[in-house]
């Protein structure tokens, strides 16, 4: 006898993708995250691959899983995804120190971000 199998979290025009550990604040993966909510999925990516940020490669990384796990796990067309949602939230701190004048050391907080993208198919206009 096994466990009953839990029902999928998101609906059935949607797909979703996560990046556990982005190596950048959440204040600046949220400006990149911002830039393609709403968005559709082909703009989005054109607008990430052009950015000049760097974490902006990261998202555009997280962004086309979603389209892939779409396609081919959930079968949805592409030509009509758009980005539903892109919420950032934090992960570690590492901590580190940085030698300073006179003996002394200051703190440094490399913070990292998890990054989760949902994907949904638009409706179609009857």
């Amino acid at each position: 006898m096994s466990k009953a199998k839990t029902p999928r979290a998101q609906k059935d025009n949607e797909a979703k993708a996560a990046a556990s550990v982005i190596q950048a604040s959440p204040r600046k993966v949220n400006l990149v995250a911002q830039m393609i909510r709403g968005l559709g999925a082909q703009p989005a990516v054109a607008a990430l691959t052009f950015s000049k940020r760097r974490v902006a490669n990261e998202v555009r990384k997280v962004l086309q899983a979603a389209i892939a796990n779409a396609e081919n796990n959930h079968s949805l067309d592409i030509d009509r995804l758009y980005v539903a949602e892109a919420h950032v939230g934090r992960s570690m701190k590492l901590k580190r120190f940085h030698a300073r004048a006179r003996g002394r050391g200051v703190r440094v907080v490399k913070t990292w971000s998890n990054l989760t993208v949902i994907v949904r198919e638009r409706e179609e206009n009857a």
